[in-house]
């Protein structure tokens, strides 16, 4: 979809970029029972996107964007995406130590299911969520958003 905002075409690039990823991770995770060194890569991207991208996104969202829906009078689809972001929040902290395991190394076979259970529970909230961002929360913000605040938002999350 073509978004007449940067802040929509941005955060909609970051979610077909996610979306790739997730795609990967659950490919590879889907074929390998036993920990693999041939995807310490893989895994290191995807670790990297939950300790930090996602936090990034999720945080501008929260801390610029949903105020300005709830403003509008979509507060309610504001307060589910908080909900969503905190449950994938909750899934990454618990699956972060055991991608940094599975690089090292040092993590072993009851270790690995766990890791691939969570991380194929993470990939299908956020395939989720983002569909739903990519439904409800970007076309809002073509809505919402006027040329100064766009260029304004674009700016401070450049700077995240």
């Amino acid at each position: 979809m073509d978004y007449a905002r940067q802040v929509s075409r941005t955060l909609d690039e970051e979610h077909r970029n996610n979306l790739e990823l997730l795609g990967k991770v659950e490919q590879a995770l889907a074929r390998a029972p036993r920990p693999d060194p041939a995807m310490n890569d893989l895994i290191g991207k995807f670790a990297q996107a939950l300790d930090h991208d996602i936090e990034r996104h999720f945080r501008f969202e929260e801390d610029s964007l949903f105020p300005l829906m709830d403003e509008a009078g979509d507060g309610e689809m504001a307060a589910l995406l908080v909900e969503e972001h905190d449950t994938i929040r909750e899934v990454a902290a618990e699956l972060l130590p055991l991608a940094r395991a599975a690089i090292a190394g040092t993590i072993d076979d009851e270790g690995w299911g766990t890791l691939r259970l969570s991380a194929l529970e993470i990939v299908e909230r956020q395939v989720a969520h983002i569909q739903k961002e990519t439904m409800a929360l970007l076309p809002a913000l073509d809505d919402l958003l006027d040329d100064d605040t766009d260029r304004n938002l674009t700016f401070a999350y450049a700077e995240l």
